[in-house]
């Protein structure tokens, strides 16, 4: 059976590198990584919010059309909000997928670090950074880490993965063996 798997965390926690990981060490998953669709729409770089509103519905058909094919999907993507999570986890189920949801997490103040240390040198990181800073900056990160939080707890299924800085083998091991 087919497999989304959604790897949900606040910015800067180190999803897409596991995704990256995940894909290279399993031929054929797609590595959907919404952020990197981003580019590929004019305008991206001045409109960044409203350019994830156009590119999150391509990725549900992506997801879809990638398991219905009955290869498997690694989705790494913040999702604050239950009905993004929730669109996800339809099309899954509707393509006869099954729905993996593990979400990494840290301390807030080591996410807030982590975020300020991480590298920018790939353009949709570089606007990442500037939407964050655009909206508030360190209070807008401590702020959807809150989000995620009361995600976490209104989704049971969820399991949860300590990712600690620099221990990205040790976290991706912890990955797969929840798997």
């Amino acid at each position: 059976m087919a497999r989304l798997l959604h790897l949900n965390g606040p910015p800067g926690i180190g999803k897409s590198t596991l995704a990256r990981r995940y894909a290279d060490d399993h031929p054929g998953v797609l590595d959907l990584d919404i952020d990197q669709l981003r580019p590929l729409v004019g305008g991206w770089r001045d409109r960044f919010a409203e350019t994830g509103a156009i590119v999150r519905p391509l990725a549900v058909s992506m997801a879809g059309t990638h398991l219905r094919a009955g290869r498997d999907v690694v989705l790494p993507q913040f999702l604050g909000r239950l009905r993004e999570i929730e669109r996800f986890e339809a099309v899954a189920r509707d393509s006869g997928a099954e729905f993996r949801e593990v979400v990494l997490m840290d301390t807030r103040d080591r996410c807030l670090e982590r975020f300020a240390r991480r590298d920018d040198d790939l353009p949709w990181v570089r606007q990442i950074r500037r939407h964050v800073a655009e909206q508030g900056g360190d209070a807008h990160l401590a702020a959807v880490y809150d989000a995620l939080v009361d995600v976490v707890r209104r989704r049971p299924t969820a399991t949860v993965l300590t990712s600690e800085a620099d221990a990205v083998e040790r976290t991706y091991q912890d990955l797969l063996a929840v798997l």
